[in-house]
C-alpha cells in the first residue's frame, strides 16, 4: 500500500504529516509509524503528526514520536500542523484545534506561525534546575559550556533517572545570553537524542527563566540548533497564561512510500 506524506520542519524539528480526515491511516501500527520517522529506512523525522476531522474545531492533531507511540503535546509540531492544514485548505489564517493536552489558538501569516499553550501555574524549583509541564514534561537546569556539552549522553541520563524514570522528561539544558535572549539545547523523550529545536521545551525555558528571575520580560528569544523561536506571556499570582510560541513553520516536500 502506497502512503502519501507531506514534510514539514519548524526551526529545524521535522515532521511527517498525513492527512487522515478520511481515517484511512492505521493508528495501532508502532512499528509502521516508525519506520516513516526512520532517517536511514524510511522518511525521516521527530515525530508524526495526523491531522483529523474534528465535530466543532478547525482539525484535530494526533502526535507521534519518532519511537511510534502517541505523546503529549509537541509545539514546534502544532505550529507546522497548521501550516499543513492551510495548505490543504482546511484553514487560511486562522484556526482552532484540539490535540492531546486540549484546544489550541494559532494563527500564520506567510510562514511564522503562532501557537497558544497551555496556561502554567506549576513551576517547580530545584537545587540544580526546574520542572514544569508545557503540554509535555521538562526539567530545565544551566549549562555555561552549552556549545560544547554533551546533550545526548547527559540528557539520557537525566531523563532516565530519579524522579522521571521510564515514564521520562524532556531535558533542557541553558545559557542566558542577555535578559531578552538564551541558548537552549534539548534532549527529547521518543526521539532519545536531541533535537533540533523543541517548542514546549523552549516554552518551559522561557517560563522557567522569568520564574526564576533570569528576565522581567514577557516577550523572549530562544536560540536552538536550528534557529530562533519566541516565547510570550502574561503573568499574574504566579500563573503563566496568554503564553504563546511563535517561529516559523516550512514545508519541505511531499511524497509516497
Amino acid at each position: 500500500m502506497q502512503q502519501t506524506f507531506y514534510k514539514y520542519q519548524g526551526t529545524g524539528n521535522d515532521f511527517v504529516m498525513i492527512d487522515n480526515r478520511l481515517e484511512t491511516f492505521n493508528k495501532k501500527d508502532t512499528k509502521h509509524i516508525a519506520f516513516l520517522c526512520d532517517r536511514r529506512f524510511g522518511v525521516g523525522a521527530d515525530g508524526l503528526i495526523l491531522l483529523e476531522n474534528h465535530p466543532d474545531l478547525d482539525f484535530k492533531m494526533v502526535y507521534y514520536n519518532a519511537d511510534g507511540n502517541e505523546s503529549t503535546m509537541c509545539g514546534n509540531g502544532g505550529r507546522c500542523l497548521v501550516a499543513f492544514a492551510k495548505q490543504l485548505g482546511v484553514i487560511t489564517d486562522k484556526a482552532i484545534f484540539e490535540a492531546i493536552d486540549g484546544l489550541h489558538h494559532a494563527s500564520i501569516k506567510d510562514d511564522i506561525v503562532e501557537l497558544q499553550m497551555l496556561d502554567v501555574d506549576v513551576v517547580e524549583k530545584h537545587p540544580n534546575h526546574v520542572f514544569l509541564n508545557t503540554g509535555s514534561p521538562h526539567h530545565v537546569q544551566f549549562e555555561e559550556q552549552i556549545e560544547s556539552f554533551d546533550i545526548k549522553t547527559k540528557g539520557a541520563a537525566i531523563r532516565y533517572g530519579t524522579p522521571y524514570n521510564e515514564a521520562g522528561s524532556n531535558v533542557n539544558f541553558v545559557k542566558k545570553i542577555n535578559d531578552q535572549l538564551f541558548m537552549v539545547r534539548t534532549y527529547e523523550r521518543g526521539v532519545e537524542d536531541e533535537t533540533l529545536s523543541c517548542g514546549t521545551g523552549v516554552t518551559a525555558v522561557a517560563i522557567a527563566m522569568h520564574s526564576l528571575k533570569e528576565t522581567d520580560k514577557n516577550l523572549i528569544t530562544l536560540k536552538v540548533q536550528g534557529g530562533k523561536l519566541q516565547v510570550k506571556f502574561d503573568v499574574a499570582n504566579g500563573t503563566y497564561k496568554n503564553v504563546w510560541l511563535i517561529g516559523p513553520a516550512n514545508y519541505v516536500f511531499t511524497g509516497t512510500i
